[in-house]
């Protein structure tokens, strides 16, 4: 079933749409001489590869992508784009395969696909083509030249809220966050701005899942020696409020350190019932933004999106932007700034992505509050 017949149009549609109608019917005549005169020639269509799971257990996740990428075509009314959905299946080899089909149809970019380790392998055959990619991924270790990873990675989350905190008088940088993928990003992040900023480095504390909150507190406190300003947690829910309530009794009571967290915790109403977590500062999108995507999603398919569609929205818009510039340009304009579900965007041409993210502050009521508003990617403080 194509786009036009799931769209749900206002009834406002239809009277520019009838005349639309009757325009093409007074110009039918002069155009029926014309074509009698010179052969019909069909438009050059560009093709963008969607890369998604369009079977397997992600198959729901995989057709709520497809049809967030076929609105943002939709609503910019271009008919010259084509996309081409290739099925993953969830996998690595999927992927691959998948990004060899793109070459061979003539995708001019490839959107998707779905995972780091999918991004991966497809980053090579999509290379040797000359294709560039704009995965969904978050993780930007699989970005480079051409390969463009356009989730919110912990690295923008890190440089935003500790600008955020630097601000605020904040020099001294530490962590507690568990030893894994998400808890390793976050600490190289960190050391990575402390090291851009000329700051002394951060103390991290990377623990076992089974590690107390308490000796997690008592080992930051030991390391840190002389106090930290400001200390990001790394873990969410109650993990984080027992870590947070911890860092007084550990020797963190005065003065009280700011308190960071990460995007995540804005999904946990339950964050403000921890007092010491009150105040505390994170970095995550605008949701005002989603909350404009969710509306026009809902209209438009009759259900609420995942997440992950406004990835695909976003990445679907750049793509199309690129298909319909000169054949020689080979990716998105780097340095560009692009209006994204999730705030603004700026890729870069090395393949990393700057992102304009808001800070929040928790609050008693469990309604994060907005303190600072997303900035412009790129400039002061993003």
């Amino acid at each position: 079933m194509s786009l036009l017949s799931r769209l749900r149009l206002p009834r406002r549609a239809s009277v520019p749409v009838l005349a639309a109608l009757v325009a093409l019917a007074g110009c039918g005549q002069q155009a029926t001489s014309v074509a009698s005169r010179q052969p019909l020639q069909e438009p050059v269509r560009s093709r963008i590869a969607l890369l998604l799971p369009l079977t397997g257990p992600q198959a729901p996740l995989g057709a709520s992508m497809q049809q967030a990428a076929e609105l943002a075509l939709f609503e910019r009314g271009n008919r010259a784009v084509d996309f081409l959905p290739m099925d993953t299946g969830g996998t690595t080899s999927g992927a691959a395969a998948a990004a060899r089909q793109a070459s061979t149809a003539g995708a001019r970019i490839i959107v998707g696909p779905l995972t780091a380790s999918e991004t991966s392998a497809a980053s090579g055959p999509a290379r040797a083509a000359r294709i560039p990619i704009i995965a969904f991924t978050n993780d930007a270790a699989q970005a480079g030249p051409g390969v463009w990873t356009l989730g919110v990675t912990p690295a923008q989350q890190v440089r935003r809220v500790m600008g955020a905190a630097q601000g605020q008088g904040a020099r001294r940088f530490g962590l507690v966050a568990p030893d894994d993928a998400f808890g390793r990003a976050l600490a190289a992040a960190m050391r990575a701005e402390a090291s851009t900023w000329g700051l002394t480095d951060p103390v991290i504390v990377l623990h076992g899942a089974r590690a107390s909150a308490g000796s997690v507190a008592q080992d930051l406190a030991a390391r840190s020696q002389g106090g930290l300003d400001a200390v990001m947690i790394g873990s969410t829910g109650s993990a984080a409020r027992s870590i947070a309530a911890a860092l007084g009794p550990a020797g963190f009571s005065e003065p009280s350190p700011r308190i960071l967290g990460h995007a995540l915790w804005g999904q946990d109403a339950g964050m403000g019932q921890e007092v010491a977590l009150q105040g505390a500062l994170f970095a995550a999108p605008d949701p005002s933004s989603r909350a404009r995507f969710d509306a026009r999603y809902e209209g438009a398919f009759g259900q609420r999106p995942p997440r992950l569609a406004g990835i695909a929205y976003d990445a679907a818009g750049v793509a199309a932007r690129v298909v319909l510039t000169p054949r020689g340009q080979m990716g998105p304009n780097t340095g560009e700034v692009f209006d994204g579900v999730d705030g603004p965007i700026r890729l870069q041409p090395d393949g990393g992505v700057q992102r304009g993210l808001a800070v929040f502050s928790i609050e008693a009521s469990g309604e994060p509050r907005m303190v600072e508003s997303a900035p412009q990617p790129g400039g002061a403080g993003s």
